[in-house]
């Protein structure tokens, strides 16, 4: 500094909210956002879910609408998961033309395809018998490479329907490679690959296991999702493994707990990072606010802003049409 008080008082730049808005640091844009669907087969209309306030799982009719809704507020991208009426252990529902991601993909890219992303998770936990994001062998652990096989199959089916962007969220080892083989393979080399590359084994999914009614049977998933505990070492690691396997860009899920990883892999990359404003935090907000113990408008900025300024570029969050209009 070449001033000290009272010559220097960065007070004068706090003075109006114009003068605050001019020198902020941070901005966020509807673009930057990304809007999560669930959408379920066999309902008729659209079913809340308990634990997200504001939440539904999707009819195919309510899911086209929700995507028209974004588009028109700015929103940057939409991500949709599919619940199947029948699950088996294999997730067959998950690579099946006439699956509900494949048919929903279909409908929403064709409602509004042209004006903003429209993204796939690329995963097996939605669509298993036992709630596991892999094949399962014998003795109830996930078979790694026979997963990729699954995912590979999967992310086609995904692109064949129109997804612009596929999401691999299991956390497989490999499983970007296997994707962008296959994608390629298949005709499909321009379709981006999402990698979540860093995502915890976290208290914070509860409330997403009840929309995507994807809780684990048995057993949880600290053999392939990262320890909250585990160092930034390892989490730097997974993005270099995923890039130099094909990702176009990288993801760490959740944001809140996890701002120091965000601003690590910001740092260490030169492609978009993306971090996933996850079920929990988006429920504590609302529970909170409904007993009106906080601020909920400018608690939901609030967290978005902090997501922002540790380093993501883009921020998966279930406000995204909401918060778009907003902005």
């Amino acid at each position: 500094m070449s001033a000290q008080f009272p010559h220097a008082r960065p007070r004068r730049l706090r003075r109006g909210p114009a003068l605050r808005r001019m020198v902020a640091g941070t901005r966020l844009h509807p673009a930057d956002l990304i809007l999560p669907l669930f959408v379920k087969e066999g309902i008729d209309e659209p079913r809340p879910v308990a634990s997200m306030p504001g939440v539904v799982q999707h009819t195919r009719d309510s899911v086209r609408k929700a995507a028209y809704e974004a588009a028109e507020a700015g929103v940057g991208g939409l991500i949709l998961f599919g619940i199947p009426a029948v699950k088996d252990a294999r997730g067959s529902a998950a690579d099946d033309p006439d699956g509900v991601l494949q048919v929903a993909l279909r409908d929403v890219t064709a409602e509004v395809g042209g004006s903003i992303v429209v993204m796939a998770d690329t995963c097996l936990d939605e669509f298993t018998d036992n709630g596991h994001c892999g094949v399962l062998t014998a003795s109830g652990d996930i078979d790694n490479d026979a997963t990729l096989e699954r995912y590979a199959s999967i992310a086609v089916a995904q692109a064949r329907a129109g997804a612009q962007v596929v999401g691999p969220s299991g956390m497989m080892d490999g499983q970007v490679g296997a994707i962008r083989a296959a994608l390629d393979g298949a005709g499909f080399a321009d379709v981006p690959i999402l990698a979540y590359s860093v995502k915890y084994a976290s208290a914070f999914y509860g409330p997403f296991r009840d929309a995507a009614e994807c809780a684990p049977q048995f057993g949880d998933r600290s053999t392939h999702q990262q320890d909250p505990a585990g160092s930034v070492r390892e989490a730097l690691r997974e993005v270099r493994l995923d890039l130099a396997e094909g990702a176009d860009a990288v993801m760490v899920k959740p944001a809140m707990a996890y701002l120091d990883v965000i601003a690590a892999v910001r740092a260490e990359v030169d492609v978009p990072v993306a971090a996933y404003q996850v079920s929990g935090e988006y429920a504590m907000i609302e529970a909170a606010a409904a007993n009106g113990w906080v601020d909920r408008d400018r608690m939901i900025m609030e967290s978005l802003v902090s997501i922002k300024r540790a380093g993501a570029d883009l921020i998966l969050t279930y406000w995204a049409t909401e918060v778009a209009r907003k902005l």
